[in-house]
């Protein structure tokens, strides 16, 4: 396949960053690509009184919880619960958390909404954010860093990935489930995110780190915060099963180099798996 030019009409169709891990995404149309990947995308995470996080795995109401950030403000809301705003801490005393059984630090950013989570999800909560000091190396093929993600800075997941699933599966599935930070369009052979090895976008640069392996979170209907079935994780099992690693939807990528990045931004494979 040609490398260094963009496959025709190959594009950003969406982005999407995610300020508090396990939450809502806030779409933008334009937004800088940091190292640790698009601004605020899991700068801040819910974790319970021993500091382990919250996964919509057991809290799917986290999906119902709608993050906005304006400066040093960070405002949370939710249908029935009403609206949060928190003035940013990061200066304050740090605590352990733990993230898939990793230690890690994090700046508590207060009693009020601890309170306010800790009442929606019905269960003891705070809010951490990230450390300025923040050094996590972040795995597979090409090292990287991160905020609270799972994984690698960036989740890329194409449409036509999408339109195949659609193809097997029941009933439609919403991208949402699958909570990318970078829907691309254009790319008319599905899963081409899982071969391309790197990625320019403007000045930016990423690099293939790891296929994305899905879990029970892409079975919460984000908009219902609710457990939703099955799918798309049955339908996916028959056909993206990965020995030895699991079901994969999208892939990672670390960022090499760090710029702007907006809606209808032609991208360009540079080289490929």
């Amino acid at each position: 396949m040609p490398t260094g030019i963009p496959l025709p009409a190959t594009k950003i169709a969406a982005l999407v960053s995610y300020p508090v891990k396990g939450c809502a995404g806030m779409s933008v149309r334009s937004f800088p690509l940091t190292e640790a990947g698009l601004a605020h995308d899991r700068t801040f995470m819910v974790v319970d009184d021993d500091g382990v996080f919250r996964t919509q795995r057991r809290w799917p109401r986290l999906a119902r919880i709608q993050p906005a950030i304006s400066g040093d403000r960070l405002e949370l809301s939710a249908p029935g619960a009403g609206s949060i705003g928190v003035d940013v801490d990061v200066t304050g005393p740090r605590r352990a958390v733990e993230l898939f059984g990793v230690g890690y630090r994090g700046i508590d950013q207060g009693d009020a909404v601890a309170e306010w989570l800790s009442e929606l999800l019905g269960a003891r909560s705070r809010l951490v954010r990230v450390p300025p000091e923040h050094d996590r190396v972040t795995d597979g093929e090409i090292p990287g860093t991160s905020g609270y993600a799972d994984s690698s800075a960036v989740h890329v997941v194409s449409r036509s990935s999408l339109d195949r699933l659609d193809e097997r599966a029941p009933r439609p599935v919403p991208m949402d489930r699958f909570r990318p930070n970078i829907v691309i369009e254009g790319w008319t052979e599905p899963h081409t995110e899982d071969r391309a090895g790197r990625i320019t976008i403007g000045e930016a640069v990423l690099g293939f780190t790891k296929l994305a392996i899905r879990c029970a979170v892409t079975t919460v209907d984000q908009e219902a915060g609710l457990r939703d079935g099955p799918e798309p994780l049955r339908t996916l099992a028959g056909y993206r099963r990965i020995p030895d690693q699991g079901i994969a939807f999208g892939a990672k990528f670390a960022v090499l180099r760090t710029g702007t990045l907006a809606v209808g931004d032609p991208v360009t494979v540079d080289t490929w798996r």
